[in-house]
């Protein structure tokens, strides 16, 4: 990266506007995908097409924006035509250009060198190396303009709700809970513990006092003990519980239930509000919903 990179960042960092990335041919399709990433980053960006431009589509460009013209040769015909007017009717104008001696070189305020000595296609014609290193430069200016706008992992969240990304950056435990809500009391039966467990799918039952969290029964603690060989008629349900477990506020992020869980190797998280207890969540529920 050079002292034109460092221009155009600061360039699209300060402008009052949005940023119209314009492009022709494969291009146009590296520009697509670079306003899709600056979209999605925190810098407002919107693709123009060349050939468009010039019937019309101009009117999309206001004074406060900055534009960032793509093309490898620079010389293209709809780009020669174009960039006078997208020079005027911008605030300023970068170019993306393996041609430094071109129209859109010339008339550019920054120019950002995609210049490649040959392509990779057998035929040394299709854009292939030009158009990877346009592609890393456009990455580039967004990840130097997440750095200067401060953006951070919530503010990704906002704009990906939909899919695994936004899922588990927002996702909060309530959405994932079970619909069952295995409960005992500290002086339960053995007999009221099997059934509370065999009542849910989970092997668990939670242990408490006014909803207040006293402990848990897990199948296996019930395994344990008939090996035990205890007389069942006299166990009650906090002899065996195992107190102190691991909870999760309903309100924390699922992802932060997924690492307890992974980090304690268990199946079940006992949910709480405001310290009481709320519900159950399952290991198996969270992966099937995508979180990790």
């Amino acid at each position: 990266m050079d002292d034109q990179f460092a221009q155009a960042v600061e360039i699209i960092h300060s402008a009052k506007g949005k940023l119209i990335v314009v492009g022709i041919g494969k291009s146009a399709h590296v520009g697509n995908k670079i306003v899709a990433t600056l979209n999605s980053t925190g810098t407002p960006s919107q693709f123009l097409h060349a050939s468009e431009a010039i019937h019309g589509d101009l009117g999309v460009i206001q004074k406060q924006d900055v534009v960032l013209c793509i093309s490898n040769s620079g010389n293209s015909p709809e780009i020669a035509n174009l960039v006078p007017y997208l020079k005027d009717y911008s605030s300023a104008l970068i170019g993306m250009t393996g041609n430094r001696s071109s129209k859109l070189a010339e008339f550019s305020e920054v120019i950002l060198d995609t210049h490649v000595d040959v392509e990779a296609c057998p035929n040394k014609l299709a854009p292939t190396s030009s158009t990877t290193i346009q592609m890393a430069l456009g990455d580039a200016l967004a990840v130097a303009l997440m750095e200067l706008n401060d953006f951070k992992a919530n503010d990704f969240a906002k704009f990906h709700p939909g899919g695994s990304l936004g899922k588990n950056l927002t996702s909060k435990v309530e959405q994932f809970l079970s619909s069952q809500k295995p409960q005992v009391t500290e002086d339960s039966s053995i007999r009221d513990v099997i059934i509370s467990i065999s009542a849910s799918s989970h092997g668990i039952t939670v242990v408490t006092n006014e909803d207040q969290i006293i402990g848990v029964i897990t199948d296996g603690d019930l395994r344990r003990m008939l090996m035990k060989g205890e007389d069942l008629g006299k166990v009650l349900a906090k002899d065996i519980m195992s107190a102190h477990p691991r909870t999760i506020e309903k309100d924390s992020l699922a992802k932060e239930a997924m690492k307890t869980l992974k980090d304690n190797n268990i199946g079940q998280l006992v949910v709480t509000e405001n310290g009481k207890y709320f519900g159950i969540i399952d290991l198996h529920k969270l992966l099937d919903e995508g979180i990790n």
